[in-house]
């Protein structure tokens, strides 16, 4: 996979999952930026949702630049380097033009060839009704799949539960986004008191194992310094790092 190609599922995954409650769209500006935005929205006292310039191999003041030029009100620029590739005059850039560095973000792709198989302490389930759906929501705080997604064909994601079923209780969670002919990992998570029993893991092998036999030519995510332990595991290689700037309060 190019890191082409890992970016654009990233942007439209991203995109998807941001579209929950509003559409949140994406424009290519050119060869190596895109723009992440909310859809106009109705009445013009509505707020809007802070954009997203998505990067690689531009100069910061190209991209700073651009986003100027375009943004309605908030914005953050994430930009991408390839996986071993020296940071630092693209930081001295950004800190020259007062930008503010707030996360850097293993990028990881999964080729979908050599999926482990794993042992499922707490059996692992994908996500089919609305009771279902419900449930996971109240757990989670949030809603992870809407009820539309149920009954699409094929559908646009996917949502995996694992299952303490001696309580009942949903003890972890992961979804996939179809995106890009590929699918987009979102929202890896195991409840606190049931990590390192290899919830993850069993999540994660099961849903590439559905990537794959739903035709899907990798997967894609972005993880936390911590994840980034776990996913190798699996199977996922880190191809790039994602750097998250925020910049400096002045008119645009």
């Amino acid at each position: 996979m190019t890191l082409e190609h890992a970016l654009q599922v990233f942007v439209d995954g991203f995109c998807f999952t941001r579209s929950f409650t509003h559409p949140f769209l994406s424009e290519r500006l050119s060869e190596n930026l895109w723009r992440l935005y909310d859809a106009p929205r109705r009445r013009p006292s509505d707020t809007y949702r802070g954009e997203e310039y998505v990067a690689w191999e531009l100069p910061p003041a190209e991209i700073d630049r651009r986003a100027r030029a375009l943004v309605r009100d908030k914005f953050a620029i994430c930009y991408l380097l390839p996986h071993g590739t020296d940071d630092t005059a693209m930081r001295a850039a950004f800190k020259a033009l007062g930008y503010r560095l707030g996360s850097t973000e293993p990028f990881l792709v999964h080729d979908l060839t050599d999926i482990p198989t794993v042992s499922e302490r707490f059996p692992v389930r994908r996500v089919l009704t609305t009771e279902q759906a419900e449930a996971l929501a109240k757990t989670a705080g949030r809603r992870q799949i809407l009820p539309e997604f149920l009954t699409q064909n094929p559908p646009p994601m996917r949502q995996y539960i694992a299952l303490d079923e001696a309580v009942p209780q949903t003890v972890g969670w992961v979804s996939s986004v179809a995106a890009a002919g590929c699918g987009w990992c979102n929202s890896m998570f195991v409840l606190t008191a049931y990590r390192r029993q290899g919830i993850a893991r069993a999540l994660l092998a099961r849903m590439l194992t559905d990537d794959k036999t739903a035709g899907a030519a990798a997967n894609v995510l972005l993880a936390s310094h911590a994840g980034a332990q776990l996913y190798p595991t699996v199977g996922y290689t880190q191809i790039g790092t994602l750097y998250l700037y925020t910049p400096p309060r002045r008119a645009s």
